[in-house]
């Protein structure tokens, strides 16, 4: 009977808290929403920002600091797009890191030199402020390297979906799906591209948006035979494909080139490191043996 008696007390404990879960948190239970309401249950933390953001807010009052004309301004947007940072606020983190760096620099000129001298902090200074835009260029220079190799391939395919029988603008966005792993950043500009014609911009202006967001020599030359094409009304596969034959024409002139130079620029290693070490090695033993025989009878 007492074992009965437990079981039973046990059974009912465990039903009743049961049942006050269930009905604290359940989501349309009264009970709950008072108990939530009274602050029982604890409030979600705030999510920490992203470094992103937080470097953002911290390079944002450096970037004022540094009072830019609007022509300035448009001509460092179109580099930070020819590189790839399209957003608002990469503007931002480019100009604060350049006054951040020149701020550092120069703390470090004085810490290292101990006096101040104006010319060597100022130098120093001005050495950590054109440092962003050195990197910048090198980022533009590799992007455009890199859209000028994915090129070849690109107009193969698009040669390949427009005989299909594909319009420009799906061949375009089959294009940049595609290549979305091989080549990122053609594909890239080619879903912009595709985004901007969807949105109502003419076919040419879109094509005009892709050269200014790239600066390469052959997107250029491309968009120009492009829009010929469609202003005149030819052949877009025909004319796709005489401009691929070319590109690779133009890039196998530009590999035998590239290769013709190496022997002027290796010159210069020659001479430097190469031809001492030949003279060491071949005329060490001779120079050495001469003295040899020529120091005793020089010492008589």
């Amino acid at each position: 009977m007492a074992l009965a008696l437990a079981i039973l007390l046990f059974l009912t404990i465990v039903l009743v808290v049961f049942s006050f879960g269930a009905a604290a948190y359940a989501p349309s239970s009264v009970l709950g929403s008072r108990l939530r309401a009274l602050g029982w249950q604890r409030t979600q933390p705030k999510e920490r920002p992203a470094f992103k953001d937080r470097l953002e807010q911290a390079l944002d009052p450096l970037s004022r600091a540094l009072p830019l004309t609007p022509s300035d301004v448009s001509r460092t947007r179109k580099w930070l797009i020819q590189a790839g940072y399209r957003e608002p606020r990469h503007l931002t983190i480019y100009v604060g890191s350049r006054m951040l760096l020149t701020l550092v620099a120069m703390v470090v000129a004085l810490a290292i030199q101990g006096s101040f001298d104006p010319l060597l902090v100022i130098g120093v200074g001005a050495f950590g402020f054109f440092i962003p835009r050195f990197v910048l260029k090198r980022m533009i220079r590799d992007r455009q390297r890199r859209i000028t190799l994915a090129l070849p391939d690109a107009l193969d395919l698009t040669v390949i979906c427009v005989e299909v029988g594909l319009a420009l603008d799906q061949a375009l966005m089959r294009v940049g799906e595609d290549l979305q792993h091989a080549h990122p950043d053609l594909s890239d500009e080619f879903h912009l591209v595709n985004l901007e014609m969807r949105a109502g911009k003419p076919r040419a202006e879109a094509l005009r948006n892709l050269v200014d967001r790239t600066g390469v020599d052959d997107v250029r030359s491309l968009v120009a035979t492009l829009i010929q094409t469609d202003r005149f009304g030819t052949s877009v596969s025909q004319a796709l494909r005489i401009h691929s034959d070319s590109l690779r024409t133009e890039r196998r002139q530009r590999a035998e080139e590239q290769a013709a130079k190496t022997t002027i620029k290796m010159i210069v290693p020659l001479v430097v490191f190469v031809l001492p070490s030949i003279i060491f090695v071949t005329l060490g033993p001779a120079i050495i043996e001469l003295f040899r025989i020529l120091m005793p009878q020089g010492a008589r």
